[in-house]
């Protein structure tokens, strides 16, 4: 067995923060909140593919000089969690912070440094004050294409079948662009146009976020700001530590099955350990196989932003969060294994297993916070990737999307349904207009699936039924994971319905699928994507009997159902 890594982070400057006022510590925390968000707003209203401005297929932040997270937009929370390492890698890869200068942009995109696949492409902007390198604004997004033996891949065997990787290149070199870097993402992409837009938006929108927090440094001054920010992490870490020390010191444990790794056949058992000891928690994730054939591999950057988002899930308190929430945590992973791949592992689809990680992190919890864990949710973004060329122009297209899932029931009460996946949970549902406008597909069903929620006091929130009818020959990739799996209940509540996709070929076939790429669409195929639901919570004899009238009038469940689930009711 390789040695452990043990990733933590620690306070850069102890004692730092005294002295720091706190209602100037709370304008500038504010500040750069909404300085993230003038970066996200400028990305939105200037890219090209829809994956961008309309599902928000991206994260943005701000890191200081030591690359400790300063702050964020609400964004794609599975982004935030890696952006710390793009940042470190992007800046290594070019010489260090000391061979950064105005008007630098770095591209980076090294899934073994962002933590996916390398369409997620970063985008770092150095900001100096007086010649002071004061921090980095960071951009996160998905490209439509960069290479790679297919727009999405389920099915690769190692990390160069997956696309063009830039290890940290200035596309900007004190302002003036590198135009080989520009012509080799041009070379490299079946949508060059579309890419290339997005890419202007990144430069762009970093470029914003780099100008706001360098006016709001010039506004306080460089020092007042630096103590504001130890005294904002201060705080952070002291919300999150206080809320584990309300827990049982103990090891909590919990484990689970991914369905295949894409290329063998085969459940992939993994486990998690949690240890609480007073403020703090040690999450250990090397209870799992070596790093596997198929691209199910997640890289340490997204195994580290798993644990994040189960941790500010848990214990955040609603609050933007920044690195002081973090210090308490502490994350154990094994070099060579799932959760700690190594080149040239495969990791396309790196954001199933770290999916599955951040709930089962949640349930291994529920022994010590019983009262504020949910059951199980839909536990997948069902990603599905449509391209071709267009039938009247020959023309190439992409569009791909996240769809909602039912989430778990708690015990405060029922589920929510059609809900983004919490680690897409900043993402939006795209319209149908939206879909029927650009792609050749037209929306035939989109409705939530009735009786799919778990039974229990508390239900568990309905999936959803979708049904695209293809109007022109075209291909689709199906990311789709937690089909064989149960979401599972808590407290005696009953599980929800798994995820599923069916196609319908207009020869009156049927075939379902959950990780295949380049499934062949002929014109007149409908595709049948049936999202999961969440586990119920609590024993089904106890819901109280007008909330199963309720749902019966709503529509939410059928009499059949009611009548199995919930006799007591009538």
């Amino acid at each position: 067995m390789s040695d452990l890594v043990r990733t933590r982070y620690v306070e850069v400057n102890p004692g730092l923060a005294e002295g720091a006022d706190p209602v100037t510590t709370e304008i500038i925390r504010q500040g750069l909140n909404a300085a993230a968000d003038q970066m996200k707003q400028s990305l939105i209203r200037t890219a090209f593919s829809p994956i961008i401005y309309e599902a928000l297929d991206f994260a943005v932040a701000f890191y200081d000089a030591d690359m400790c997270m300063l702050a964020q937009a609400p964004t794609l929370p599975a982004f935030m969690g890696t952006l710390g390492f793009c940042v470190r890698e992007a800046v290594d890869g070019v010489g260090g912070p000391g061979a950064l200068g105005p008007g630098d942009v770095i591209l980076y995109n090294d899934p073994y440094g962002t933590g996916s696949h390398p369409q997620d492409a970063a985008m770092i902007v150095p900001i100096f004050h007086d010649d002071v390198l004061v921090g980095y604004s960071a951009i996160k997004a998905h490209w439509l294409d960069i290479g790679g033996k297919d727009p999405y891949c389920t099915d690769t065997i190692d990390v160069h079948q997956e696309g063009t990787i830039f290890p940290g290149v200035k596309l900007y070199d004190a302002g003036r662009l590198v135009s080989d870097i520009y012509r080799m993402i041009l070379a490299n992409s079946r949508m060059p146009e579309m890419v290339i837009g997005d890419i202007n938006a990144m430069v762009a929108g970093a470029r914003t976020g780099a100008e706001a927090l360098a006016a709001l440094v010039r506004r306080h001054g460089l020092g007042t700001f630096r103590r504001s920010v130890a005294r904002m992490y201060a705080h952070g870490e002291a919300l999150v530590r206080g809320w584990f020390e309300r827990l049982p010191d103990g090891v909590y444990r919990a484990s689970s099955l991914i369905d295949s790794d894409g290329v063998n056949d085969g459940p992939i058992p993994f486990g998690v350990k949690v240890a609480v000891s007073g403020s703090s928690v040690t999450v250990d994730l090397t209870d799992c196989p070596d790093q596997v054939g198929g691209p199910v591999n997640c890289p340490l950057p997204s195994t580290v932003a798993a644990v994040r988002i189960a941790i500010a899930f848990l214990a955040g308190a609603g609050e933007q969060p920044n690195e002081g929430h973090f210090r308490p945590l502490e994350l154990v992973t094994r070099p060579g294994s799932l959760f700690h791949p190594v080149r040239p592992a495969p990791c396309f689809m790196y954001g199933i297993p770290s999916d599955h990680a951040i709930e089962l992190i949640i349930r291994a919890l529920a022994e010590a916070v019983p009262d504020s864990v949910p059951a199980a949710s839909g536990g997948d973004i069902n990603a599905l990737v449509w391209w071709g060329n267009r039938e009247a122009t020959g023309e190439p297209w992409a569009d791909g999307a996240p769809h909602p899932v039912g989430q778990g029931a708690s015990p405060s009460g029922d589920g929510a349904s059609a809900l983004m996946y919490i680690s897409e949970s900043a993402t939006r549902f795209t319209p149908a207009e939206v879909w029927e406008s650009r792609n050749p597909w037209r929306i035939e069903r989109l409705a939530l699936a009735e009786d799919s929620g778990g039974p229990g006091r508390h239900r568990g929130g309905l999936g959803l039924d979708l049904s695209f009818r293809v109007l022109e020959d075209q291909y689709l990739t199906a990311g789709l994971a937690r089909t064989a799996l149960e979401p599972w209940g808590l407290a005696g509540g009953l599980p929800g319905r798994p995820n599923r996709l069916t196609v319908e070929y207009p020869d009156g076939r049927a075939e379902d699928f959950s990780l295949k790429t380049r499934i062949f669409l002929p014109k007149g195929s409908v595709v049948h994507l049936r999202t999961g639901s969440g586990g119920g919570y609590g024993p089904p004899a106890e819901r109280d009997p007008l909330a199963v009238l309720a749902d019966l009038r709503e529509g939410y469940i059928t009499r059949d159902h009611a009548g199995r689930h919930y006799p007591h009711a009538f």
